[in-house]
């Protein structure tokens, strides 16, 4: 078996250095699938039109998505209440009376797209 030493002056075997390359290749496009998804969300945000009410981090005509976030981060099941709330609509959560309209035109993976760019946001 070949040795291959690296930069650090570490010793691995050929085939050590390959698990050493396919895991950095991994993580990498771990990050770079999260970037994607992050720029997805708010993208389809815009696109669906979400953003004529929501903004990032400011209240608007709806709650910012900073709010949202805070609101049911560690609930675990909020993923699928975003879902039912925006396809449905609905109001009265943030103790207004206007009410967000439905939305069945977006489509689920869209949509799961959105609520998971929304709930991963940081206040």
């Amino acid at each position: 078996m070949r040795s291959v030493t690296m930069s650090t002056d570490t010793t691995h075997t050929q085939g050590e250095s390959m698990k050493i390359a396919v895991t950095a290749i991994a993580v990498a496009g771990l990050f770079a699938a999260g970037a994607v998804q992050a720029d997805g969300g708010e993208s389809l945000l815009k696109k669906s039109g979400c953003m004529s009410c929501h903004s990032i981090d400011k209240k608007n005509v709806g709650p910012s998505y900073n709010d949202v976030s805070a609101k049911y981060k560690g609930d675990a099941g909020a993923g699928a209440k975003l879902m039912v709330k925006v396809k449905k609509g609905g109001g009265g959560v943030w103790g207004t009376t206007v009410l967000m309209p439905p939305n069945p035109q977006v489509n689920d993976a869209d949509l799961k797209t959105m609520i998971d760019y929304i709930l991963a946001l940081k206040k």
